[in-house]
């Protein structure tokens, strides 16, 4: 299986573990047990029931009509903005969690940026009565208001990060160095980043996507294969679960998006494929936009989930064997798809999942060319910077 990380957690040179030595226990304990127990009956059933009746999956494979007929495409959405929180993240944090529990951890710390993964881990915290504690930028707790009131309501204790760019790489930062003080907690890391085994853990996690995937596709189309999956990455998690079970099928396209703020050569931006070059960042070794001295070049985007510096191993090796397309989108083209697809089918993305679809236009589609586009997210969270750009 080309695409699998080795037994050392490399997908080809990019991923293992470059962490300090206070943490090896912890990775080495996770790494010792993390296939056992999600391969488990119990863990399987448990997850299963509650991504069906707490999650609301499987999550809808929606034909979008007059998406379609604009680009000359049949154009299908995953639906992930419909899932319980808001987004594809909760699909990780419940296995995480469960994971967490049979290891015997009480305390659970997390990182998010655009607090999609903060309230879908304080979600699964208050449902298992788990100590709860989310690292997140200044900048983001600002600009994402309404998930930190459910982080805050749901009993998390949301703790600000204030130093770099005050986004998500300085909140992951917070939260490693607090794991590293207080090793007794479990990091509920939230995308397919960090050390081994946590890329892999998280892109089994969230495989559920693709694997839904493929059954509605054939269900609809007769065909469980479509030509092209597209998806927003920052990190990755979205994508690397949209794209799982097609990973060795070399006639999917898969295309991957990434958040070119101001432009990619505007000294604001956050296309990590473009910019970057191998180096080592939160555990793993990947590519990440880094100036000539080694020291990570602050990202941008007005997304607050793509707004990092680097991207998971496993999006790393799919760049330099090929295997995906890398995209991007500029803040501009995100908002312009996030208002077309209000307006032609009804639905408000995340302006994460708004990164995908602005790759639209850029494409020139076959007529029976049948696309899926991973909309990883719902807008509400985004309403506020929804509304400025509007009033413009």
């Amino acid at each position: 299986m080309k695409f699998q990380p080795n037994k050392n957690g490399y997908y080809g040179q990019f991923g293992g573990a470059f962490i300090p030595e206070l943490l090896y226990p912890n990775v080495k304990e996770l790494e010792d047990n993390y296939l056992t127990i999600l391969e488990s009956v119990a863990f399987q059933t448990e997850y299963k029931d509650l991504l069906q009746h707490y999650v609301g999956r499987p999550s809808p494979l929606y034909l979008a009509k007059r998406l379609s007929e604009k680009y000359g495409a049949t154009i299908y959405l995953k639906r992930e903005d419909l899932n319980h929180t808001g987004a594809h993240k909760v699909n990780n944090t419940i296995g995480q969690i469960l994971v967490a529990k049979h290891l015997g951890k009480t305390k659970i710390i997390a990182e998010t940026g655009a607090g999609q993964h903060g309230v879908a881990t304080a979600t699964v915290c208050a449902l298992m009565n788990l100590e709860c504690t989310v690292f997140m930028g200044e900048v983001d707790i600002k600009r994402q208001a309404p998930n930190v009131a459910r982080m805050k309501m749901l009993g998390a204790k949301v703790v600000a990060a204030t130093s770099g760019s005050k986004t998500l790489k300085d909140a992951t930062n917070e939260a490693i160095r607090y794991w590293i003080q207080n090793p007794e907690t479990y990091y509920l890391i939230g995308s397919v980043v960090g050390p081994h085994p946590y890329p892999d853990m998280v892109a089994r996690l969230q495989a559920v996507i693709s694997k839904e995937m493929k059954a509605q596709l054939k269900m609809q189309t007769g065909n469980e294969n479509p030509d092209t999956i597209i998806a927003c990455v920052g990190g990755g998690s979205n994508a690397a679960g949209a794209f799982y079970h097609y990973l060795e099928n070399e006639n999917v396209e898969l295309i991957a998006v990434e958040a070119a703020g101001l432009g990619v050569h505007s000294g604001e931006s956050a296309a990590t494929s473009q910019l970057g070059e191998v180096g080592v960042i939160h555990g793993s070794k990947t590519i990440l936009m880094q100036d000539e001295y080694g020291q990570i070049v602050e990202p941008y985007s007005i997304s607050a989930g793509l707004d990092y510096p680097g991207v998971g191993p496993l999006h790393a090796f799919l760049h330099e064997t090929k295997r995906a397309k890398f995209m991007n989108a500029t803040d501009k083209e995100a908002l312009k798809a996030a208002y077309e697809l209000t307006k032609i089918e009804g639905i408000i993305p995340a302006l994460e999942s708004a990164h995908a679809l602005a790759v639209l236009p850029k494409i020139k589609f076959k007529k029976d060319q049948v696309v899926v586009v991973n909309l990883s997210g719902r807008g509400d969270k985004d309403l506020e910077t929804y509304i400025n750009h509007l009033e413009k």
